[in-house]
């Protein structure tokens, strides 16, 4: 079906952007963007989402792990094709991470007008990404993914909430949290389109890239524990300051990332107890996080860096422990979704340039269970996290063609697929 002049890119991209506004307008505090895991905000978030979805002609549905879906019924079909992100933010984060995605998926859902296609196309907005709250990333896709684990329901948040009250609160089920699953053979594939969050595209001078694979992830919680004292009337020599052991830890993952090509390493939370001025630390809690393409690579630097925070407790006279460690291994993406994706971006006039990914997505999670592929939308500034977040309305525009045209390829690969095979005579 042609593209209309009502629901043309442009007039899409200048929607997308009134939307990512008021979206940015549902935070829990008000003098900067932060909307964590099914609070208040992620409500009223549902609310705005659900109206522009139901208008659009999509039927609507929250699941028990707080994620909002939007379907486009394409009666008879059996599979369904799933587009998205996550609607969740970081404190102080910017309006366009994690959102843009999903009102761009809206937007194509809007461009296809009444086309026909072989599958339902499913928007998702998930509930979590970031893992603010709950110290545990991706819970809204992990649900989604069939890989949502039962004794996250008893991890509880800074103020002593647990995630299982939460779900409660929020008016959803968390014993039905399995339900809210795909089927592996139900899914063709999950594309997720997002902000770059770097600055790759800007100097190519491009407005929308191909992710050619996700960097693999750890994230650890550490612990340094000392022995409290009184600042003032115990002697320097012979302390045992967990303070001065994580400072010293912190300041070896930097050095440990100098020599390594690709390699991450960042401390982001320190939390130091009991934490007065006149008290010498008795223990610090601090996170951990590593990141390399080459998970052998990631791997053996985590190791090192633990090696590392076990000499400098001995020598402190401290104790180091590992609280928790996880890992995400690197995200290869379908390599047939990529060739649409491709294929896209040049029909609409633009050379295809592939890079990878150095941030964690959804696409990490739902990569276990299905075909996935992003596209990234350039972030002019590169800053991200914050709220000086950018993103160009026309950039906005050649997204969403890109989908849409992805979006028709997918389709008519799929019918192709399907089309019965004549015998010859």
């Amino acid at each position: 079906m042609p593209v209309t002049a009502t629901n043309s890119p442009p007039r899409l991209a200048d929607l997308v952007m009134t939307r990512c506004d008021e979206l940015a307008a549902c935070s829990e505090t008000p003098d900067c963007l932060t909307r964590r895991f099914l609070t208040t905000p992620m409500c009223d978030v549902h609310a705005h989402l659900r109206g522009w979805m139901e208008a659009a002609g999509l039927a609507t549905r929250v699941d028990d792990a707080g994620n909002l879906v939007g379907r486009r019924e394409s009666p008879g079909a059996s599979q369904t094709l799933l587009i998205g992100s996550h609607l969740d933010t970081v404190p102080g984060g910017g309006r366009y991470d994690g959102v843009l995605g999903v009102l761009i998926g809206l937007a194509v859902a809007e461009s296809l007008g009444d086309g026909e296609l072989p599958f339902h196309l499913d928007v998702v907005g998930f509930s979590e990404e970031e893992g603010v709250r709950y110290s545990k990333p991706y819970l809204g896709s992990a649900a989604v993914a069939g890989v949502f684990q039962p004794e996250w329901l008893d991890r509880c948040d800074e103020t002593g909430v647990p995630l299982r009250e939460a779900i409660s609160v929020f008016g959803l089920d968390p014993a039905k949290i399995a339900a809210a699953a795909y089927a592996s053979d139900e899914v063709i594939g999950y594309v997720e389109p997002h902000l770059e969050q770097g600055p790759v595209l800007e100097r190519a001078d491009v407005p929308v890239g191909i992710v050619s694979g996700i960097v693999g992830q750890s994230r650890l919680r550490l612990r340094f524990v000392g022995e409290a004292g009184h600042a003032g009337t115990t002697p320097m020599a012979g302390r045992r300051d967990a303070l001065v052991a994580a400072a010293a830890f912190v300041t070896g993952v930097r050095n440990a990332t100098v020599s390594t090509e690709g390699l991450r390493a960042t401390v982001g939370q320190l939390a130091v107890t009991p934490g007065a001025p006149n008290v010498i630390a008795e223990r610090v809690d601090l996170s951990l996080d590593v990141r390399h393409a080459n998970d052998a690579v990631r791997e053996r630097a985590v190791d090192q860096i633990i090696t590392s925070g076990r000499r400098i407790a001995e020598a402190e006279r401290c104790r180091f422990e590992i609280v928790e460690k996880t890992a995400q291994g690197a995200v290869v993406v379908d390599e047939s979704l990529t060739r649409s994706l491709t294929e896209a971006v040049a029909d609409a006039g633009h050379e295809p340039i592939r890079l990878p990914s150095g941030a964690g997505h959804d696409a990490v999670i739902m990569a276990q269970r299905f075909p996935v592929a992003m596209l990234f939308v350039r972030h002019p500034g590169g800053v991200s996290h914050h709220p000086d977040e950018r993103v160009d309305r026309d950039d906005v525009g050649v997204a969403i063609e890109v989908l849409t045209q992805f979006v028709r390829r997918v389709a008519g690969r799929v019918a192709s697929d399907s089309a019965p095979v004549s015998s010859a005579r």
